[in-house]
């Protein structure tokens, strides 16, 4: 099949690792074409253009900037991106039929880009929904319910799932929530297709000499979280359990990531200078591998005001590295119940630090080896690319 891939990729290899690099590259490998439309930020300073990177077509379309920016530029590019990318697939791809069209949430501004094009070729539609906007913003008090951001968001949004011939969600509770609040979809358009990844081959690290490296405890548990610390991870949290927990001698908190609330992490370790937490600006995917996998239990923060049942895929990198998980959430999401019912971790409500303190003793007291092999035959059972891929071509 010719495969049309929308998404905000940016400057990203193929080779790269992600769950949407390993999916591409899957679709590749089944002996599809595949080609990626992604937006080439101005700080890029590049033209539009289709290149070919490791066997797939990529059409680098030129934008505003879209990540580390200010609100305004985002929202410009993020209007402006559905236009630019139908301009550019008209210009470079004119002679290619498109058989199926894949994209993701966030964004949902390409919904009618995605109606057009489906129109267009009489092409299969498949959503991976990773994101529920507009909520997930009322959640976090962005904006209200009866905003007119709020309603014309949703009318999108709807469209969006409308116009989806299929739509693969990250779990059971997914899959609920959007069937009860989106009653006109047919459940049969709707299933569970969880984030996923590929295994790399397998590599001998020595953990002692990569802990001395970054100038960590050799003898200690070590709880690493490591992504976005914007407003969804509830970073107000984060620190009141850092603090409740700074005068503990048996275990220490590896912290790697970066977003909008990362300066709160930062004065608040600045400040109080604690002995068994280390604060990480983002690293390259290559380097975070490596300090992952010299780790112990891998940790999950959720904004407790969430009603929508987020799914962080950083999951996956705990149960690749077969890490134990300790999840404090808000109460819909079922990541952290799913962890407990299988054995590869603890679960806690994103509120009170006595709650996450709880379930933190108890790790800590638990067999880790033990839970981390349970978490990693979870990983090979539910969340490996090829049974992602499989599900999508399964529709014709």
């Amino acid at each position: 099949m010719n495969i049309l891939f929308l998404n905000l990729f940016g400057n990203a290899k193929v080779s790269d690792r992600g769950i949407y690099n390993d999916l591409i590259r899957q679709f590749r490998d089944n002996g599809h074409f595949v080609y990626l439309v992604t937006p080439w930020e101005r700080k890029l300073n590049k033209k539009s253009a289709l290149v070919i990177d490791s066997g797939v077509n990529i059409l680098g379309v030129k934008s505003l900037n879209i990540q580390k920016t200010n609100f305004i530029e985002k929202g410009l590019a993020n209007m402006l991106l559905p236009y630019q990318y139908e301009l550019a697939i008209k210009k470079y791809l004119k002679d290619v039929k498109f058989d199926l069209i894949l994209y993701s949430t966030p964004p949902i501004t390409l919904t009618n880009l995605i109606a057009r094009l489906k129109k267009k070729f009489n092409a299969r539609t498949y959503l991976l929904l990773k994101d529920i906007f507009p909520q997930n913003a009322v959640d976090l008090q962005i904006f209200s319910k009866k905003s007119i951001l709020y309603k014309r968001f949703r009318r999108t949004e709807k469209k969006l799932y409308e116009v989806s011939d299929n739509i693969g969600c990250m779990s059971p509770a997914n899959v609920d929530f959007l069937l009860k609040n989106n009653t006109y979809l047919s459940p049969e358009k709707v299933e569970i297709n969880p984030n996923s990844i590929e295994l790399p081959k397998s590599s001998v690290i020595d953990k002692k000499e990569v802990r001395n490296r970054y100038s960590l405890p050799l003898d200690i548990p070590i709880l690493i979280y490591g992504g976005n610390l914007g407003k969804p991870q509830g970073v107000d949290f984060i620190i009141k359990v850092l603090e409740s927990n700074q005068k503990r001698k048996d275990c220490y908190f590896l912290i790697i990531g970066n977003g909008t609330e990362y300066h709160k992490l930062d004065e608040w370790i600045s400040k109080n200078k604690p002995d068994n937490v280390k604060l990480m600006k983002r690293v390259p995917k290559s380097e975070y591998d490596v300090l992952i996998s010299c780790c112990d239990v891998g940790l999950i923060f959720l904004d407790h005001r969430f009603t929508i049942p987020n799914y962080p895929s950083r999951l996956l990198s705990y149960l690749e590295n077969k890490m134990p998980v300790l999840a404090a959430t808000d109460l819909n999401t079922d990541v952290g119940k799913i962890a407990e019912a299988n054995g590869y971790g603890f679960w806690c409500e994103s509120k009170e630090p006595e709650d996450f303190n709880s379930i933190l003793d108890r790790i800590l007291s638990s067999d880790l080896h033990q839970m981390g092999e349970n978490g990693y035959q979870f990983l090979l059972k539910n969340y490996l690319v090829e049974n992602t891929y499989r599900m999508i071509v399964s529709h014709k």
